[in-house]
């Protein structure tokens, strides 16, 4: 079992821990019998994921949100990894610095969460990220649905992103984002674009949300594995935009054009429903003379990297993230293609 830390009223905490021991027990019993969701997934694993499915689940269809993110941020499961990182809030967003600074880059995070959710999980891939990286990093606030709908989110980090590069050169840098997270990220660096505003040095987007409705057979056919699951992400798209003012196509990056854009770096897991979608985005984007580099993980879910030194493929990944992130070289000889993991190269990734 994963180490546990608690948060909130006791109700929920209670209600989570025994949401908790009851998956993990029907993982354990079906792994004695030889049921496994994923041959090569230890019962540690299936139970995190089915878990994390069970509070999106329950958190979604709660009649009131607010009660629904006290359930979903009251037990939090971690990994043995430590990061040696200071925090720092500010009205803008929090402040994680690496004990050991290593890179005068800044990363601009954008948490991931669907818009909705966010609390420790989101602050703990923070912090993750900063260790790695050894960069300064800046998480911003930003105003989340179903109470704000587009375009409070990209208002946001607009905002954040003038504030930073007030500061910090914009060719120091670099945009991280996960889930819907980055989906902002991207649709950030086209907010940048309309207004002939600086890129950053490179836009990293993991387990990316490129398409706002349904897209490609992983949407359904990864339920099974993920622990977000096509619905969800349904659910998600339509709180981003209630009244369908925007429509799909305006809210979708994958249907936009990036080239001539910063370098974008995509992770994905093989087994996480926004495989599929992530794929067609970089053959697109490549296609459109785009700076775009594709590495996927066949077996992964949706937000591995957070797994860190569990698994090998998460430990991999943050290396990647890692070289990209502190730019010493360029990003050709910064991210070599892996054999069975990286999918598509183009542009400025190409060695």
């Amino acid at each position: 079992m994963p180490n546990i830390r608690f948060q909130g009223p006791w109700r929920h905490r209670l209600g989570s821990l025994a949401a908790l021991n009851r998956i993990a027990l029907g993982v354990y019993a079906r792994h004695l019998a030889g049921r496994k969701i994923a041959p090569d997934w230890d019962a540690n694993m299936e139970i995190g994921i089915r878990f994390w499915r069970h509070q999106f689940t329950t958190a979604m269809r709660h009649r009131d949100i607010r009660t629904g993110r006290a359930i979903y941020n009251s037990l939090q499961t971690l990994t043995d990894d430590t990061y040696e990182v200071e925090t720092r809030t500010t009205p803008q967003g929090t402040w994680f610095k690496p004990k050991n600074i290593q890179t005068d880059r800044v990363v601009l995070y954008m948490h991931g969460g669907g818009y909705t959710f966010g609390g420790p999980n989101a602050a703990r891939f923070a912090s993750m990220l900063a260790h790695h990286t050894g960069a300064q990093l800046i998480m911003p606030k930003y105003r989340r649905t179903p109470e704000y709908s587009h375009p409070a989110q990209i208002e946001d980090a607009r905002a954040a992103y003038t504030l930073l590069s007030a500061s910090v050169p914009p060719e120091k840098i670099v945009f991280i984002g996960d889930s819907a997270g980055a989906h902002l990220v991207l649709m950030l660096l086209l907010s940048l674009k309309e207004s002939d505003a600086a890129q950053p040095a490179l836009c990293i987007a993991l387990c990316p949300w490129v398409d706002v409705g349904l897209r490609g057979d992983s949407m359904t056919s990864n339920d099974h594995f993920d622990l977000v699951q096509g619905w969800m992400a349904l659910k998600f798209g339509q709180w981003l935009d209630p009244d369908e003012t925007y429509g799909r196509e305006a809210l979708s990056p994958i249907s936009h054009d990036f080239s001539g854009l910063a370098p974008i770096y995509l992770q994905a897991g093989g087994r996480e429903i926004f495989r599929d979608p992530a794929t067609d985005f970089a053959r697109q984007q490549a296609a459109k003379g785009a700076n775009v580099m594709l590495d996927i993980w066949d077996d992964m879910p949706h937000d591995f990297q957070a797994y860190d030194s569990l698994f090998a493929s998460s430990t991999q990944a943050l290396k990647r993230i890692r070289n990209a992130a502190r730019g010493h070289m360029t990003l050709s000889e910064a991210l070599p293609p892996l054999t069975g993991v990286t999918r598509l190269t183009n542009g400025a990734f190409r060695s």
